[in-house]
């Protein structure tokens, strides 16, 4: 699948949309887009896995998960630092990052290590560092 950058930042956006949506309706919590409102994203995931158990470490929910979040917080980092959504394909695999100049934050990637790897990474603290190494 090849998608332009006007097409994956078309989706990526809907996909935020989506994750504040899913949110109100699912946990009663509000996202603004603000840098504060990712360190929500931890809980959410953790209540996600809570409520659904299986359902949310399948294939699907998982991809579904990692994508709408993942996109939230890309879509904050873009508002704070700036950057582009691409798409990638590297070892058969295919990646959505947000890159600014020469860095690259791979958003989902990270949401994917909180739900299925490691639930005491934080979304929140990634994204702090991923702000700070494009300030410094």
């Amino acid at each position: 699948m090849s998608l332009t950058n006007q097409e994956i930042t078309e989706l990526m956006e809907q996909a935020s949309a989506d994750a504040i949506l899913i949110s109100l309706e699912e946990f009663n919590i509000h996202l603004d887009k603000s840098v504060d409102s990712v360190a929500l994203i931890d809980d959410i995931l953790s209540g996600f896995v809570d409520r659904y158990a299986d359902q949310a470490l399948e294939d699907q929910g998982l991809f579904t998960l990692c994508n709408i979040y993942g996109a939230y917080v890309g879509e904050v980092f873009r508002q704070v630092v700036g950057g582009d959504w691409e798409f990638r394909q590297e070892d058969d695999q295919e990646i959505v990052m947000v890159v600014f100049q020469d860095k690259s934050f791979a958003f989902t990637g990270i949401c994917y290590e909180r739900l299925a790897i490691d639930n005491t990474l934080s979304v929140h603290k990634y994204l702090l560092q991923a702000i700070k190494n494009c300030q410094s």
